[in-house]
């Protein structure tokens, strides 16, 4: 039981190597702003919906909390650096603002 919901809490190595290939700027970009947001939406998303069964978990709500902040640090630098990146990533992924 534990192990299936480790599973849905994280990130497949397989979900995530699609998730660089969607987003990745380049050939064996792993790095760039575009790839870590879109992994750090995804991971956002399980969470969320891990906390729709388990209201009480402020452990993990925790972390997920700095997921959502490390996600908009990166949003707003790619914003700074490059408006147009900026506006397909978050087009790209549904993200408002």
């Amino acid at each position: 039981m534990a192990d299936a919901e480790e599973m849905r809490m994280s990130i497949t190595a397989e979900r995530k190597a699609a998730l660089i290939k969607e987003n990745a700027r380049g050939e064996g970009d792993t790095g760039s702003p575009e790839v870590q947001i879109a992994v750090l939406t995804e991971r956002i998303a399980n969470l969320t919906g891990h906390f729709k069964t388990h209201k009480k978990d402020n452990h993990s709500r925790r972390g997920l909390l700095k997921l959502v902040s490390q996600r908009r640090r990166l949003l707003d630098y790619l914003a700074k650096i490059d408006r147009d990146r900026y506006q397909a990533i978050i087009a790209k992924l549904g993200l408002r603002r």
